[in-house]
């Protein structure tokens, strides 16, 4: 009886989660599927973890990777070379996002955007950044995977070609 007793109180407990209140079905936040992706690349980056940063990420030839240091890299085994490559020589990571925003484009694509300050130790010297970064993620089958960054200084070096208008702003 006791068993029945458990049983059922597990049942309904179940179905009151399945169903919200009056017996609509609870809603799914699809940006919090989005925002648990993103927040694992960035323990990943903190960890120097390259397989947990390239699980984040469409395995793709095409997938495209605009750099902070301004060059551009293609494709996800090239990109995982240079994470673990960098990553064997990084310690001590911390990175703070602040203005985070996910912003659902469809049921199966949004973007992230935030800004972001790192530093780390890298081979025994202490570095530190900060900028701006994009993530587009695509739903692909039930996960959501990076398809896209962009990350930016933010206060790229006078030499880099700007134009002079956009200096002033």
């Amino acid at each position: 009886m006791k068993k029945i007793a458990i049983i059922s109180f597990i049942l309904l407990s179940l179905a009151f989660t399945a169903f919200g209140q009056k017996g609509k079905p609870a809603k799914v936040d699809p940006a919090k599927a989005v925002r648990e992706t993103f927040d694992r690349l960035i323990e990943g980056i903190k960890q120097a973890d390259a397989e947990k940063v390239m699980s984040v990420y469409e395995k793709s030839d095409r997938i495209l990777f605009f750099n902070n240091n301004g060059s551009a890299t293609i494709g996800w085994n090239e990109m995982k070379k240079q994470r673990e490559s960098l990553y064997a020589n990084t310690s001590d990571v911390t990175l703070e996002v602040t203005g985070l925003r996910v912003e659902m484009l469809s049921p199966t694509s949004a973007y992230v955007s935030c800004k972001w300050k790192q530093t780390q130790t890298y081979k025994e010297k202490l570095e530190d950044a900060s900028g701006r970064m994009t993530v587009v993620f695509k739903l692909i089958g039930k996960e959501w995977k990076a398809v896209h960054l962009h990350t930016s200084p933010d206060n790229p070096p006078a030499t880099r070609p700007v134009f002079p208008s956009e200096r002033e702003n």
